[in-house]
């Protein structure tokens, strides 16, 4: 009988067991917040909201760069906002300043020298301020209308001096602000979208048909009389894999795909090429309105089922039955909507 053999689990690294306590030092950070969240938050909300201007977001060194973020993440969801570096200010960016304006100044200590010569210009033109700050009573927090308290019971730097825990809560403490003020305005997604249109969230939520489809002579169609050696030609012309079949009238009846001719000459060889398009097309085609979205569109040629389509025929208006243009899936993708 084989002794039993008893495995030990490898031990953990000083460079894993460092980053665990750095993570673990940032989350109880930020989790501690959650009780500091009073009326002083509701109040910051309430002035940022009234704000008829812009949000002009201050901050020196690691403390600046998170004021960048957090300027960022406020004008991309609805609420105007800009960073302005401190040591510029009071060498003359100061002027960016209106009397309209509302300032977010972040200062873990309180006492930032660039920041705290900012205040009496920030008095005497009657600007709202909301510090961010680690000391509330500090030079900052004094000066402040509401004070946002980020404080932190340690750093995570092992000698708990570099900003690494304080700075992780006040960018968690800046995102909340932002998520509080996207519910109170009732910002929603196609609001998002118009701020983001090169994102794909924007071009889902923005992209009609009619930006993407195509028009004009490159719309591929014959008329229902059109031997199919014809309607070859056609087909390999335009480069979308598929024609549509019109009447006289210009009103679309039906629709012929490369995959039908393909099947048709496998079936009836040489002489299928001398039928006619109504004889093999398919009616009923698939269709979109060019003011739908283009992942609509591309909804529509999914859900296709047996056999999932690669192009609408597109038009004015549900009651239309002439097309104006095409759209292909690839004109989609290549859009970046998804």
């Amino acid at each position: 009988m084989k002794p039993h053999v008893v495995r030990s689990s490898p031990a953990v690294s000083p460079a894993r067991a460092a980053a665990a306590r750095a993570l673990e030092i940032e989350a109880a950070a930020v989790n501690d917040l959650v009780s500091r969240l009073d009326e002083r938050f509701d109040r910051a909300v309430s002035l940022v909201l009234a704000c008829q201007g812009k949000v002009v977001v201050t901050g020196m060194g690691k403390s600046g760069l998170v004021g960048q973020k957090i300027a960022s993440t406020l004008a991309s969801t609805g609420t105007p906002a800009f960073f302005l570096h401190p040591a510029e200010g009071i060498h003359g960016d100061l002027g960016m300043l209106h009397r309209r304006d509302l300032v977010i100044a972040i200062s873990y200590s309180g006492e930032t020298e660039e920041v705290v010569r900012l205040l009496p210009v920030l008095r005497r033109m009657g600007l709202p301020l909301v510090a961010m700050t680690g000391r509330p009573g500090s030079t900052l927090g004094r000066a402040a209308d509401v004070v946002l308290d980020c404080a932190v019971r340690q750093e995570a730097c092992p000698l708990n001096l570099a900003p690494t825990a304080s700075t992780t809560a006040t960018l968690a403490l800046g995102d909340a602000l932002a998520v509080a003020l996207v519910e109170q305005r009732g910002f929603k997604a196609e609001d998002f979208a118009l701020l983001h249109p090169g994102g794909a969230l924007g071009r889902r939520l923005l992209l009609t048909v009619a930006d993407v489809m195509h028009t004009g002579d490159e719309i591929p169609k014959v008329r229902t009389g059109t031997l199919m050696r014809d309607v070859l030609f056609e087909i390999s012309e335009k480069r979308l894999g598929i024609t549509g079949v019109v009447d006289e009238d210009g009103r679309l009846v039906g629709v012929i795909s490369d995959g039908d001719l393909r099947r048709g000459l496998l079936a009836h060889g040489d002489g299928f090429l001398q039928r006619r398009a109504e004889e093999v097309m398919t009616r009923g085609a698939k269709r979109v309105e060019k003011d739908a979205l283009a992942a609509r569109a591309l909804y529509l040629m999914e859900e296709n089922k047996p056999r999932p389509i690669t192009s609408l025929f597109v038009f004015d208006a549900p009651d239309s039955q002439v097309p104006i243009g095409i759209v292909h899936i690839h004109d989609i993708l290549k859009a970046g909507v998804v």
